[in-house]
């Protein structure tokens, strides 16, 4: 299994909305994302790989868990490209569980073992990977 974390503005999609979705059964795609990086992390996902969910811009900080309940597909948001393809592709979601206790942005760039995630080193980019280390002790950090 691999481990992720992918970006969400919580005014936009947050996770109280993917829990509501998922108590309906309802998965969510991970549209919209415009960055080759992010999709080719997201091609790389499997089913049952697990991402913590992100709030950007509000809040800044770790506040779920979901996993991968559909690999890699079109996304469903993005245009055909002259050759007629769709270059953007996503995967599908659902919540695991919140965090107990969310952890800031702050609190990781004030963490000397996670001086090398990619949420600190790529800031930019909405969907990136995390080693298994930094995964164990950020769920640790959240009350996991």
């Amino acid at each position: 299994m691999a481990y992720w974390l992918m970006k969400s503005e919580p005014d936009v999609f947050s996770f109280d909305d993917l829990q509501a979705k998922t108590t309906r059964n309802e998965p969510e795609e991970w549209g919209g994302v415009r960055n080759y990086a992010a999709r080719n992390n997201m091609r790389a996902m499997a089913l049952g790989d697990e991402a913590f969910f992100y709030h950007s811009n509000i809040g800044k900080e770790i506040v779920g868990i979901m996993k991968v309940v559909a690999t890699a597909h079109p996304d469903s948001t993005a245009d055909l490209n002259a050759k007629g393809k769709v270059v953007w592709e996503c995967v599908d979601v659902a919540a695991v569980k919140p965090m107990p206790k969310p952890v800031t942005l702050a609190t990781v760039k004030a963490t000397p073992e996670l001086s090398e995630l990619e949420l600190v080193k790529l800031s930019r980019l909405s969907v990136s990977k995390v080693s298994d280390a930094e995964w164990a002790l950020l769920c640790k950090m959240g009350g996991l």
